[in-house]
């Protein structure tokens, strides 16, 4: 009411102020001395540090810097945005800088000059909220910067985090759609069109919980200078796609996906054309140049894909325009270059996936208009082709099929787009889909007609997301139970040679174990040798899978799975390399986790078990091993509420020889963060748990803080120190407390 009337009366008087600032006052003689004398007092005006009068201040600065640049743009860059910008521009990819000169470390912006410069963007840009094309297009000259600053602080604590991701959404916000995308594949440097921090220059932690800007120091080793460069590309790309997890609702995130598919297509067709130039004679040093470009795009383009499948891939599409662009992107590459050779597998499930998607939309998937069918008909010259060309006589009959259904509006549909539809949404055929969901999580089998990817059980129910005019979030569950000989059909394809298939059966079958189906329950020692055989598996998608199966089926049955588990973890199979058993140790421990994670009160009657599997581990050989033991170790003792009996004195004197004399930082970096984990959760209690070691553990942390090299581990050690002191101080000086007694004399 009267307090919104007041905030608006404000914002017009300082508007007001800002244009009177902003005209040449008839005395001066000339613009561009006005310009000159006046625009750093208004850049002043942002910096009051009174906080009574600053807001009033900032929004007369911003008003009149906004009315400059509308009224005389040449003049307002020239002396506002310019100055404004120069820490960013300072270092950004086209500056003119003689780094040569100076020395390794030298500061070329200061944590407090950095840290005002971006405060000043975001109180013009983004509170002005003024989209003209000169505050985007010099905003866009320093978007690489700030976005490096924004991957540095997301991996680091910073207050910059923020207040940089506000203002790169606010540009992707603002800008045209072409101009957002071209801004992202420059971000993504898959292009120059935005300049990025020199490779000279180098993101600092300042000591104010922001950054500065420094001259890196030269890496003479290459393998650590390649290390460097992927760890930093791979930076890049997960704050790209968080970035873009905040524009999905915008229709940017789906529109970028699209986009790096067709770039996808485009890299595959160049490479084909121009064969390797290193296997071939003649071949001059330009051409094998070219050739490693086109190749590090290409794998720079599919890690962008697959981050983005990971990342934004449940709501990724709007509308169903990005779904007929996607599903056009697949399907050209699809009949540029059919499946074959040593990536025919994966080309394979990508097509049975988009053409599974077409048929899960006509099908029923989502509500369809006569005007979603005139975009989908944008896809038949595609089937067409498909039909024709394609060397698997089954993808060429459902591609015929769903051509003729996408045609007809859906009125005839023949039986293969309803068995593809039913792969995807994890239906038996049959049944009838009485709640729409949205696109698959995952890809279809290939084998469309033949019944056994969709009859008997063999299915997997796919995880749903949201698609537009979708009311359902996600598919139900099968009502009809799995026969035997579906269940026997699960079992041979979780040893399936593909690992799609494989993980989806083992998928399956851990479903099976939750809805506590008989027959599975009948079979769960063979089902308990499936899964651990999978966990051996070196791909990710199987090996998790398993991992799930093997934790579900432990919490079921903790009694006669858990020592077959801990004996495993403990003792691993004979005949196996020790990098091989290391790593199936680990999972082996991520699956004791999980299971811990669902036992809850339970797992007390199994803790001393878990407890010298634990320490069993972290005096393995292995340091990878021995690191992750000791982070199952910490976080079964949070499980176990820190209540480890008698074990307690093997705990502490485990982990303080091994922060005092494993080799491995990461190991002694485990073995601090346990005794942190344990004197934050037994708070009070500290005193009298650890009473005998409590000398022996304040002796180790101190000498971790005085000796130890390695950064992580001796703030890990501050901590533990900090958490020491408060708790020996509330023993030591309890908190007084009044009281208020009546006394009845006699």
């Amino acid at each position: 009411g009267a307090g919104a009337e007041a905030a608006a009366l404000d914002w017009r008087k300082c508007d007001a102020v800002g244009k009177i600032l902003a005209a040449c006052p008839q005395q001066c003689l000339s613009l561009e001395d006005y310009y000159r004398q006046v625009c750093p007092q208004i850049l002043d005006l942002l910096h009051i540090q009174d906080k009574a009068a600053a807001r009033q201040f900032q929004r007369v600065a911003t008003s009149t810097l906004l009315t400059m640049a509308r009224e005389q743009p040449e003049l307002a860059e020239r002396h506002l945005l310019q100055p404004l910008l120069a820490p960013l521009r300072r270092c950004s990819q086209p500056a003119e800088l003689a780094l040569e000169d100076l020395t390794a470390g030298a500061v070329l912006v200061s944590e407090a000059e950095l840290g005002s410069c971006v405060e000043d963007v975001l109180k013009v840009y983004v509170v002005g909220n003024d989209s003209s094309s000169l505050l985007l297009g010099s905003l866009q000259a320093v978007l690489g910067v700030v976005f490096s600053l924004y991957s540095f602080a997301k991996q680091n604590v910073s207050y910059l985090r923020s207040p940089c991701q506000d203002i790169l959404l606010w540009f992707l916000e603002k800008a045209e759609r072409e101009q957002s995308l071209a801004v992202l594949e420059g971000l993504a440097r898959l292009s120059s069109l935005v300049p990025t921090l020199h490779p000279q220059c180098q993101l600092r932690v300042g000591s104010e919980g922001g950054a500065a800007i420094v001259v890196g120091e030269a890496i003479s080793d290459e393998d650590e200078a390649l290390y460097q460069k992927i760890s930093l590309e791979q930076c890049h790309v997960e704050s790209l796609v968080e970035l873009l997890s905040h524009c999905q609702k915008s229709g940017l995130a789906g529109d970028f996906f699209i986009h790096c598919l067709k770039e996808l297509t485009q890299v595959a067709a160049e490479d084909q054309a121009a064969p390797n130039p290193a296997v071939q004679p003649g071949g001059s040093l330009l051409e094998l140049e070219q050739y490693q470009a086109r190749q590090g795009r290409k794998l720079l383009v599919l890690q962008l894909v697959a981050a983005l499948c990971e990342g934004v891939s449940d709501t990724v599409f709007t509308d169903i325009v990005q779904v007929q662009q996607f599903l056009a992107a697949v399907l050209q590459r699809a009949c540029a270059h059919p499946a074959q050779g040593p990536g025919a597998a994966a080309e394979a499930q990508t097509l049975a996936m988009a053409m599974g998607l077409v048929a899960a939309v006509l099908g029923g998937a989502v509500q369809l208009k006569s005007s979603d069918f005139v975009v989908l008909k944008q896809l038949e010259p595609l089937l067409e082709e498909l039909s024709r060309t394609y060397p698997d006589p089954l993808t060429q009959e459902l591609a015929s099929d769903l051509r003729i259904a996408i045609c007809t509006h859906g009125a005839c549909s023949p039986g293969t787009v309803g068995a593809a539809a039913e792969g995807v949404l994890g239906r038996q055929p049959g049944t009838a889909a009485q709640s729409p969901a949205g696109a698959p999580g995952r890809a279809p089998s290939p084998r469309h007609g033949s019944p056994s990817a969709h009859g008997g059980g063999s299915s997997e129910q796919s995880t749903m997301s949201r698609e537009p005019g979708a009311s359902g979030a996600s598919a139900a569950p099968c009502a009809d139970s799995p026969a035997p000989a579906g269940l026997r059909e699960l079992l041979v394809s979780a040893y399936d040679p593909q690992p799609p298939g494989r993980a989806a059966a083992l998928r399956r079958l851990a479903s099976l174990v939750t809805q506590r189906h008989p027959e599975a329950l009948q079979l769960q020692e063979k089902l308990l040798q499936v899964f651990l055989e999978n966990v051996q598996h070196e791909d990710a998608f199987v090996y998790l899978s398993a991992i799930q199966g093997v934790a579900l089926l432990s919490s079921e049955y903790p009694e006669r799975i858990l020592p077959v588990l801990l004996a495993q973890y403990e003792c691993p199979a004979q005949g196996t390399q020790g990098a091989v058993a290391a790593v199936t140790r680990m999972k082996l421990g991520e699956v004791l986790m999980r299971v811990t994670r669902a036992l809850g009160d339970m797992v007390f009657q199994h803790r001393e078990p878990l407890i010298r599997a634990f320490l069993r581990g972290a005096r393995d050989p292995d340091s990878a091993l021995r690191a992750s033991s000791l982070s199952n170790l910490g976080e079964l003792c949070q499980h176990l509420g820190f209540q480890l009996g008698s074990i307690i004195q093997e705990v502490t004197c485990c982990v303080t020889a091994i922060a005092r004399t494993d080799p491995e930082a990461e190991v002694r970096r485990a073995a601090v963060h346990v005794v942190v984990l344990l004197l934050r959760g037994l708070s009070e209690k500290v005193t009298e748990v650890l009473q005998d070691v409590l000398r022996d553990l304040y002796r180790l942390l101190k000498h971790v803080v005085r000796a130890e090299r390695d950064a992580a581990t001796v703030l890990h050690a501050q901590l533990a120190l900090e958490e020491l002191d408060t708790a020996v101080r509330r023993v030591l000086f309890p908190p007084q407390t009044l009281e208020k007694k009546i006394v009845v004399l006699p």
